[in-house]
């Protein structure tokens, strides 16, 4: 269900795209979201696993292969509950910077996730969501996130599947 839900974000995404004329002053320019930009991203946040809670702490970097497109590379640390996690997520998403006066983005991600007693986990996802301006150099996103863990054991772990909020700000250099 949730798969479909993802799927038909990103739809209707692309659509506003191809439906929404880019403004005159854009035609060709990226912003932020250049090729050649560097986003970095500080993670400071709460979340919940085992029935625990945590204070997640991460950072990383993408990096924008062409307009739109960048690749990116993300490492958080899972600390005060039990066990201790860490991950590191690899990911490629498109910004349609044409789009004003937001830019949606969709994308996808690889991550493995180690926890400490247990075997680790791989998982794959996909994200979409919109990016505010939040200054010349900065945007704030929101946007949701679906992510399938592999070779699960539902008698390990709750569920295979999360779905969930996502919340950023970035600075382009």
């Amino acid at each position: 269900m949730m798969r479909k839900a993802l799927v038909s974000l990103a739809f209707l995404l692309f659509a506003a795209v191809l439906s929404a004329p880019p403004a005159a002053a854009q035609v060709g320019v990226a912003g932020g979201f250049s090729q050649g930009r560097t986003h970095l991203v500080l993670t400071a946040g709460s979340g919940s696993a085992f029935g625990e809670d945590y204070l997640v702490l991460g950072a990383g970097a993408t990096y924008y292969l062409l307009d739109g497109l960048g690749a990116g590379l993300h490492y958080e640390y899972w600390s005060g509950g039990d066990p201790d996690l860490s991950k590191l997520t690899a990911s490629l998403q498109y910004v349609f910077h044409q789009v004003r006066p937001v830019k949606p983005y969709v994308g996808g991600f690889y991550r493995r996730t180690n926890v400490d007693n247990l075997p680790d986990l791989d998982s794959v996802g996909a994200r979409g969501g919109v990016y505010f301006a939040a200054g010349r150099n900065a945007h704030f996103g929101v946007g949701v996130v679906y992510e399938s863990y592999l070779d699960c054991s539902k008698s390990t772990y709750r569920s295979c599947d999360d779905t969930y909020a996502e919340v950023s700000l970035t600075f382009a250099f």
